[in-house]
């Protein structure tokens, strides 16, 4: 699929490296066809590599996407630049007058903290009610998941005794849900997190249903009002590298973390991660864009309901 984003975007040149199909905004701009509009609120530190990694997934499709970056307003990131924000971020205040066919929220470093003690948990609520009527639908990662499920639905989280941290199999319980189409019966999905909502608390929920589990890592996917919410607790958009800089970073602060699990060959951090979750990850996202988000949605954005 051809993305339409900012020419200037870092995540261009890389992902033209990697033989991927950008379409910068000036060239968009002469073909006569209406692309899907997606918007992302980006919760994670390192903003550029979490941009790359979601580009690359929503590339592989073959209809034109707009994208537009969501930021938290007042809320300044440590690890990128305030130039890159300013010039490729839009305050919710900005975007909040317009619909999309889709949304995207990631993952976020807070998740020790209650909800409520979130210093941007009152903007994050706002933006969740506004996409029940802006947006077809709305895909959640890790954080994101559990902040969605606990506003939407009040499914509480709860810690874990250790982090679970590593790529772990998981099992799709309805094969024939389109989100799963290509999907082989196993399949993994990497994990990086401390916190975890329970399968008993999901199943009190008649508007929620459990579509993928693990063993080890619990509840992996849900499904809610028929595919416009889905929620995801793991990291399929990960790249092979991701667990393997936050396992060293870590260790380099002297942090108590184990391992990765099912990552290292051999369990010798010093040999190239395996990455197991690359076929799941282009599945996940291009079913989620076909099936749930471009044959859902209206022609006309303000037909959105």
């Amino acid at each position: 699929m051809p993305l339409n984003i900012n020419d200037k975007l870092p995540a261009i040149e890389i992902l033209r490296e990697e033989n991927i199909f950008v379409m910068d905004s000036s060239q968009a701009s002469h073909q006569d066809i209406r692309p899907l509009k997606i918007v992302i609120l980006n919760l994670m530190p390192l903003k550029i590599s979490t941009e790359t990694d979601l580009l690359r997934l929503l590339s592989n499709s073959p209809l034109q996407i707009e994208i537009d970056f969501l930021k938290i307003k007042g809320h300044t990131p440590k690890n990128t630049s305030s130039e890159h924000m300013s010039e490729f971020y839009s305050t919710f205040d900005e975007l909040k007058d317009k619909k999309y066919d889709g949304m995207i929220i990631t993952g976020a470093p807070v998740e020790l903290l209650d909800f409520e003690e979130v210093t941007y948990w009152n903007e994050m609520k706002e933006i969740l009610d506004w996409a029940e009527h802006h947006v077809t639908s709305s895909l959640f990662i890790c954080w994101a998941a559990q902040a969605a499920l606990y506003h939407y639905y009040n499914v509480p989280k709860y810690p874990l005794n250790n982090k679970m941290f590593g790529v772990f199999e998981h099992h799709l319980s309805d094969n024939t849900l389109p989100i799963f189409r290509g999907f082989d019966d196993a399949f993994f999905i990497p994990h990086s997190r401390h916190t975890e909502i329970r399968k008993e608390d999901i199943e009190k929920v008649d508007e929620l249903k459990i579509i993928s589990y693990s063993q080890e890592a619990g509840v992996s996917i849900v499904k809610a009002k028929n595919g416009r919410q889905l929620f995801v607790t793991g990291h399929s958009e990960y790249s092979r590298h991701t667990l393997d800089g936050e396992y060293k970073r870590d260790k380099e602060k002297k942090l108590p973390i184990e391992m990765p699990v099912n990552y290292y060959p051999g369990n010798d951090p010093s040999k190239t991660p395996i990455m197991r979750w690359k076929s799941t990850a282009n599945l996940l996202f291009s079913n989620w864009l076909n099936y749930y988000v471009y044959q859902e949605t209206p022609y006309d954005l303000e037909q959105i309901n």
